[in-house]
């Protein structure tokens, strides 16, 4: 930067005048630590401050406390959808199918008192309240993609623990090959669940690798609060390499079996929902496209679609869980 002075002549600030000190100090970290040899874990670190940097705590609900997650793959660097968006704009049929419906309609949902209860082909089957959920693994905040299969996106920090801490707890036996995720279907509370756009409860399931895999995760909160009840409170899956709809949410039961569950989508048109749902731009849905996304916030009148990436970003974390499967044929 150069400025003139009166005198016509030239003043050449300094640098850490042009920039605040810390930043400017916090560059030459950076360019020390890449001529060191670190820039890819260093870059992360940056993308991961500048992305909360971004996203002030919307102070709507009760804060959750999270720490730095290690999980590779964990944090990306693309920027957050606004929490309004991403609060008011999202599919739970249990309070209707229009995507305003949720926000609207889900202050009738009662987070509190809430048990899981996680049963099966375990070892150590248990009914957990939300307290001692909470407290079962140390929180993390990771910021994933979010990609619908109606061609929409969004990228949100969410807080919770990889789902694999809960099931080392419960110790699965040998035979089980699936875990199975039940969504709360209380008609009193959740007026969809009388609509017969769906069977209820909602259904949805994972293989057991993929249930282990440290990106899944069980969710409590996002943008550094509890969960919105429309997204999904007190307790929901998050999946960040699949489809929205097989990351169910408000789980009251999470069950290992041998078979394969038959999931709510799947049931519902088995042509058009796969069980496993994977992120895939060369495979389409009969009526969305998926090779290109719309990202929810990039709506402007020159906005353009986004290049949907395999496994939605994630196929150097997972890719190797599908090796050798036909994904058009198990889609």
């Amino acid at each position: 930067m150069i400025i003139v002075t009166r005198g016509q002549a030239f003043n050449h600030e300094r640098p850490s005048e042009i920039t605040p000190q810390g930043l400017y100090l916090g560059r030459r970290k950076l360019i020390q630590a890449m001529a060191g040899g670190a820039a890819g874990a260093v870059m992360a670190s940056w993308a991961a401050r500048d992305a909360r940097a971004q996203m002030a705590r919307p102070g709507k609900l009760a804060a959750l406390q999270a720490g730095r997650s290690d999980v590779a793959g964990a944090v990306t660097m693309e920027k957050p959808t606004e929490y309004k968006d991403a609060s008011s704009y999202n599919n739970f049929y249990e309070f209707g199918t229009d995507k305003a419906d949720p926000a609207r309609n889900a202050h009738t949902l009662k987070p509190s008192p809430w048990t899981v209860e996680v049963e099966g082909l375990v070892k150590n089957p248990a009914k957990y309240a939300i307290e001692d959920l909470l407290k079962l693994s140390a929180q993390e905040e990771r910021i994933y993609r979010l990609r619908c299969v109606e061609g929409w996106s969004m990228v949100i920090p969410w807080i919770g623990y990889s789902l694999s801490q809960l099931i080392r707890k419960v110790e699965p036996l040998g035979n089980a090959k699936y875990v199975e995720f039940v969504t709360q279907a209380d008609p009193k509370t959740m007026p969809g669940v009388g609509s017969r756009v769906l069977d209820w409860p909602y259904v949805e399931g994972l293989r057991l690798d993929e249930a282990t895999h440290p990106l899944t995760m069980l969710s409590f909160g996002m943008y550094g609060e509890v969960l919105p009840n429309q997204n999904g409170a007190p307790v929901r899956l998050v999946v960040p390499w699949k489809y929205g709809f097989k990351s169910g949410k408000s789980l009251v039961k999470i069950r290992f079996v041998e078979k394969q569950p038959v999931t709510a989508w799947n049931r519902a048109a088995a042509s058009e929902y796969g069980f496993y749902s994977n992120v895939n731009p060369q495979v389409d849905h009969p009526r969305w496209s998926q090779a290109t996304e719309r990202r929810i916030g990039e709506d402007g009148l020159f906005a353009k679609k986004r290049n949907t990436l395999m496994f939605n970003g994630y196929a150097a974390q997972v890719g190797q869980l599908y090796a050798g499967m036909d994904l058009r044929k198990f889609y």
